[in-house]
């Protein structure tokens, strides 16, 4: 008999270490085997986005790992009307977009984290403010405290695959940082505690 809990969180430490197709056979087979649930196809379309937009397909995945506990049907409907706008379909992405640009920040592509740390106290939590930009706006890192403040915050919020990004991202820039090292280990300990509920 197969051990969903176990497969399922099997296939979701493949997707954040970037595993994409070890992922998606996983994902597959938890969908062939429990038809009746409906967030495992979800996660297999994460493993497909991947392969063209791996940024896109973290983002998504993470804001699903979070929203769908609060509400399934509302965040399977989100993630549809983004891949849906992702596929081509023009007036549902100028729609998408609107939606975004009038709950987030009017800015280009990336906020100032004390801009970001603004908008965290006007919405009232930080998960709240970085869903709110997290598919339309990079936040610009200025400095390393900033940055480690920012990362913190991600591992609090369960934005764990998003904080490994940035760290891989920034890790050249200072690496064998002591920080840097203990982010890393924060978040193995979160996928090991996550793994075992």
């Amino acid at each position: 008999m197969i051990n969903e809990n176990r497969l399922l969180n099997e296939a979701n430490s493949f997707f954040t270490q970037k595993k994409f197709d070890k992922a998606l056979f996983l994902y597959s087979q938890l969908s062939s085997n429990f038809p009746e649930n409906k967030e495992y196809p979800v996660y297999a379309l994460f493993c497909d986005i991947a392969s063209e937009d791996e940024e896109k397909a973290i983002s998504l995945f993470d804001y699903f790992s979070v929203v769908k506990d609060e509400n399934i049907d509302e965040a399977i409907q989100y993630v549809e009307d983004v891949v849906n706008a992702y596929d081509g379909d023009i007036d549902k992405m100028m729609n998408v977009l609107k939606d975004l640009n009038e709950s987030t920040v009017d800015s280009l592509d990336a906020i100032r984290y004390d801009d970001f740390k603004t908008l965290i106290e006007s919405r009232g939590s930080f998960r709240i403010a970085f869903e709110d930009i997290m598919f339309s706006t990079k936040v610009a890192i200025e400095n390393k405290d900033d940055f480690f403040d920012f990362v913190t915050k991600l591992i609090d919020n369960d934005f764990n695959s998003t904080a490994y990004t940035y760290l891989d991202g920034f890790n050249e820039y200072f690496s064998y940082d002591e920080q840097i090292e203990k982010l890393y280990k924060r978040l193995e300990e979160k996928q090991l505690a996550n793994n075992h509920k």
